[in-house]
Order: structure tokens, then C-alpha cells, then sequence
């Protein structure tokens, strides 16, 4: 997206649907071998932490879909905002029609209290 352009709720879902992989959680090293690292994914499902074996070949993969992940939650959070200013426009400017009187020709006469 260029820096110029302001986005608009359908362009940050085309870049939404643009995310080739999505995978929540982080990945930790949980010890080192002889032939290097040994990984884990830790993640919530179900309200419970599931943690995983990653194999060394599978790591730079899950940490691509790790990455889409923050790229979704920070697309949606500006979908989010940019839906909230948009309703919060309308929702002023039917408050404004609503208490708007039409005018009329005609002075208006005072009722007197007696």
C-alpha cells in the first residue's frame, strides 16, 4: 500500500486475504542438541496452552505464519478503527437531520399566561 493513500475497509480485507499463512502462538527454543536447537509452539486452544515439537525443517515456515498472524491483528485493528469513525460519522449526522425543525412562514405567537 502506498504511504499516500488512505486505506478503506475494503482494501485492508483484500491485504487481509493476501496473508498466505496463519498460525497463532510463539515459537521457543527448548533446548540445544548436537545438530542444533530443538523447537516448541506454544499456543491457547480451548483455553488451554498446547505446546508442540517443531522439527528444525518446519521452524522458518510456522515463523512466516506467526508473522501473518501480527499482520491480521494489526489489519483488523485498523478495519476496526476506520468502521468505528465511520459509524460514529453517520450516527452524528442522523443526529444532526433528526433536530434539525423545518422552518416556518409564519411568526411564531406567544401564549400569554392568563
Amino acid at each position: 500500500m502506498l504511504m499516500n493513500t488512505i486505506p478503506t475497509p475494503e482494501s485492508i480485507l483484500q491485504q487481509i486475504a493476501q496473508i498466505p499463512r496463519i498460525e497463532r502462538g510463539k515459537i521457543s527454543v527448548i533446548r540445544q542438541g548436537p545438530s542444533g536447537p530443538y523447537y516448541n509452539h506454544q499456543t491457547w486452544e480451548n483455553g488451554k496452552n498446547v505446546s508442540r515439537y517443531v522439527p528444525q525443517d518446519q521452524v522458518e515456515a510456522l515463523q512466516e505464519a506467526i508473522a501473518g498472524y501480527e499482520r491480521l491483528q494489526a489489519l483488523l485493528d485498523q478495519y476496526v478503527q476506520l468502521r468505528e469513525q465511520q459509524s460514529r460519522a453517520e450516527r452524528i449526522a442522523r443526529a444532526k437531520k433528526k433536530n434539525r425543525r423545518p422552518r416556518s412562514f409564519w411568526p411564531k405567537t406567544r401564549r400569554s399566561n392568563s
